[in-house]
């Protein structure tokens, strides 16, 4: 039986006037040609190219001058290492520098897509049947590096959405690095992530069983500036560093709006971007609400599945997750413990879905076999699209099934509530298919979620448009239930 879907009359689209600036090093000796430029300018002439360049860009960044200052600061060695006293340089030609080693980069340029809905933790002031929900997108832009945005709406009480304005400026964050590692962990991780034992061995033997960040980066950095050492040993020590790099805090400043903070990729680990974020809402035993999202950092070789978690949206804290069950893509986090303990969704070997238990959220070992492809139009693959639901009849996944022509189609699941390692029913046919409209985009014939919710009585499905667009469909939830249960 097909089941009725409606598609809402709302689309977000790329817009490149949504930009953010980056560091920009166009290599040693480029830089210090142009900083010898620079410094042939009398004090009269760096105030007049800076005042030039702050009209044209000061209304599209928040306190660029303060940007220009810390991108000086990035090549301060190179500077002093010109003989140039650093230190009595003027302000306005040190921001001057650092104009030239910025530069800016439009976030969602080339595409906005799979997206998730969580409840935000504000739902004050509303009427009777509506809900203040938060959507975030995998933005990407030039160079296909990926980030996670945020767009904040109401849903009425006929589940329409009523979405907020963008605002004027796009922030990133402060960046705190973690300082202390355990060993234990960190020399399980690197196993995971495979990196050549005789080299971690060299490095980790000597370090105590609770490290500082800096102690292991300046053991590696002296180890590293070796000519003579091997490429693979080379290799290995960079790894151990962007492991360290990739426990972090991110803290946005109180007055930006929801709609100006972005999650641009920070460490080495993530440096070619930040793939596919499943938000959910997660109640602790204790009653505590947070709202995490498993994502993976792809660093143009490998993936590493990593761990987000916030309270309000400002400050997020972002770790690595580990195990042999914390592989490849598509892991996704239920919203409540069950039986005491995290339970996991993962798609460890690119084909089949599995369930996970574990005691803790960054560790994930023993991975069960839950589904397998069953019907055509999942026959090349199957994965979830966001955490789990939890309905009086049993866990709702939403799933993706690949099939001919590597076409993306979303279809629906249920499991059993105390133990969702079994399936109750499953859809043989998909909920969604694209449309004909709905074909065309970077990468055609994919429809594609990363997470929704249940509203007054519906399940409200956000996805994505061929990796392009994103907009969002209404099923309701007695009938897909209903479907399901008969489905077994």
């Amino acid at each position: 039986m097909r089941l009725s879907v409606l598609r809402k009359n709302i689309k977000f689209t790329p817009d490149s006037k949504r930009v953010v600036t980056r560091y920009f090093m166009n290599g040693e000796e480029r830089t210090q040609q142009m900083v010898k430029r620079i410094m042939t300018l009398d004090e009269k002439q760096v105030s007049e190219t800076l005042e030039q360049t702050l009209r044209e860009f000061a209304r599209r960044h928040r306190n660029i001058s303060s940007i220009f200052f810390k991108h000086c600061e990035k090549i301060r060695d190179v500077i002093e290492g010109m003989q140039i006293d650093y230190e009595n340089m003027s302000l306005n030609r040190k921001m001057l520098i650092g104009s030239y080693c910025t530069m800016e980069y439009a976030i969602e340029s080339a595409a906005i897509f799979n997206p998730s809905i969580v409840e935000d933790f504000d739902q004050s002031g509303l009427e009777a049947g509506e809900k203040r929900v938060i959507i975030s997108f995998r933005a990407t832009g030039e160079g296909h590096i990926s980030s996670i945005v945020f767009r904040r709406g109401i849903l009425d009480k006929n589940n329409n959405l009523q979405v907020m304005k963008n605002g004027h400026h796009i922030d990133k964050a402060e960046i705190l690095h973690k300082t202390f590692f355990n060993k234990e962990r960190f020399l399980l991780k690197l196993s995971e992530m495979h990196t050549t034992d005789k080299y971690i061995t060299q490095i980790m033997d000597n370090l105590p069983e609770e490290f500082e960040y800096a102690v292991l980066k300046n053991i590696v950095n002296n180890t590293l500036s070796d000519p003579t050492i091997r490429e693979e040993r080379r290799v290995a020590l960079n790894e151990i560093l962007w492991l360290a790099k990739s426990f972090y805090d991110l803290e946005f400043k109180h007055d930006s709006d929801i709609t100006e903070r972005v999650i641009f990729p920070i460490s080495e680990s993530e440096s070619r971007g930040i793939e596919d974020a499943r938000f959910v809402r997660f109640i602790d035993d204790d009653d505590s609400v947070r709202v995490m999202a498993t994502y993976t950092a792809y660093n143009g070789h490998t993936i590493l599945p990593k761990l987000i978690s916030t309270e309000d949206f400002y400050t997020f804290r972002v770790m690595p997750l580990h195990g042999a069950g914390a592989q490849n893509k598509n892991l996704a986090l239920f919203p409540r413990k069950i039986k005491g303990k995290y339970a996991m969704l993962a798609r460890i070997d690119g084909v089949n879905n599995y369930i996970m238990f574990s005691d803790r959220v960054t560790q994930w070992n023993t991975p069960i076999l839950l589904q397998e492809p069953r019907y055509t139009w999942e026959f090349t693959q199957i994965g979830n699209c966001g955490s789990p639901l939890w309905t009086k009849e049993g866990w709702l996944i939403i799933t993706h099934g690949v099939g001919t022509m590597r076409r993306y189609c979303i279809g629906a699941s249920l499991l059993d509530l105390e133990d969702p390692t079994k399936e109750i029913g499953r859809l043989s046919e998909p909920l969604l298919s694209p449309l004909e409209d709905e074909r065309e985009g970077y990468v055609p014939n994919v429809v594609y979620s990363c997470g929704a919710i249940i509203h007054n009585d519906s399940l409200i499905l956000p996805y994505a448009v061929s990796d392009y667009s994103s907009t969002y469909a209404i099923v309701d939830l007695a009938e897909l239930l209903d479907a399901l249960k008969k489905s077994k």
